[in-house]
């Protein structure tokens, strides 16, 4: 019987479950705790492989965009059984390939904000009254299923040191002046638990390539500001390739003070967002099973050797 559940909404709890149950069943699998939020949950790590090329997975920045984290635990999942029965992944020898990679997953970078969205948070606590209180500020966003925000209501992915000025300025202009639902910067970059403890891992990793996975729109973005990473594009093709999702430049409103931004600002190597799906946040769980199909390449690929990349096709 599968660990990860794919027909329920993930919660931290659920989550943590899951992590938990993974690394108790595959050896090979790892975990730590980054942080513990504000609100006491805690930002946990998912690890698999142990060879020399390091990448970063990350998911669920954004709460409402919470369908993003059992993307990143099933593929664990899913590698870690054919490690067992030496098959494949997407075409590549599951063996090999925890021989040449180390994937450093951390599957859900907001957990307060997802158990607002996804009800754990009961509608009679101080947590949920806070949340509302702050929305109310935001009217034209629905309560709780558009709050994208931390609990503290700052919304993560702005929080990162990569023209965060021009992100303050973008969305100050845009009305978003103080904490709430979504598009708050926050008062200064890293100043959340989360952005400081994810970039501190990340410092700690020095990865060759992240991937940060959001929804929606089956689109690809691989660049920030006039930075291009030598082979960047031509991974990208190769992730639109095997995923059918279309690589393109981030609309300028949200083109700064991003994770995969803050990445190849401060590294240079590739970075990339990831936009699952297609329609309204948070979307339905109906839509996983396709969401899964279309970047289980993708996830794949990241882990390659750069000499592999050009080998790898759709096993369909």
């Amino acid at each position: 019987m599968a660990i990860v559940k794919t027909d329920v909404p993930y919660t931290s709890a659920l989550c943590g479950e899951t992590i938990h149950a993974l690394v108790e069943k595959y050896p090979f699998c790892r975990s730590e705790i980054l942080t513990i939020t504000e609100f006491g949950r805690a930002m946990r790590t998912l690890v698999i492989g142990n060879g020399p090329r390091k990448v970063i997975y990350t998911a669920a920045h954004h709460a409402n965009e919470w369908i993003t984290t059992p993307i990143l635990l099933k593929f664990c999942e899913d590698w870690a059984e054919a490690i067992l029965s030496d098959g494949e992944i997407f075409g590549a020898p599951a063996r090999s390939l925890a021989e040449q990679a180390t994937v450093y997953m951390v599957p859900m970078v907001d957990p307060d904000g997802v158990d607002l969205v996804t009800g754990a948070i009961p509608e009679d606590s101080p947590e949920y009254r806070d949340a509302s209180l702050l929305s109310e500020f935001y009217p034209s966003i629905p309560f709780p299923e558009g709050w994208k925000a931390n609990l503290l209501g700052v919304d993560l992915n702005l929080n990162y040191p990569a023209g965060w000025l021009q992100a303050r300025e973008i969305k100050f202009a845009q009305g978003f002046t103080r904490p709430g639902p979504r598009d708050y910067v926050g008062r200064a970059p890293l100043n959340q638990r989360e952005t400081e403890a994810l970039s501190g891992y990340t410092e700690f990793i020095q990865p060759e390539l992240v991937l940060a996975f959001h929804s929606q729109g089956k689109e690809i973005y691989w660049q920030f500001d006039d930075l291009f990473v030598e082979g960047a594009r031509e991974l990208g093709e190769q992730f639109a390739d095997v995923s059918g999702y279309r690589l393109a430049i981030t609309p300028y409103a949200s083109a700064f003070a991003g994770y995969k931004d803050w990445f190849i600002q401060y590294f240079r190597r590739p970075g990339y967002t990831i936009e699952v799906g297609e329609g309204t946040n948070p979307l339905p769980l109906s839509q996983f099973p396709e969401i899964y199909r279309d970047v289980l390449g993708i996830l794949v690929l990241a882990a390659l050797p750069e000499e592999s990349w050009g080998t790898v096709s759709s096993p369909d």
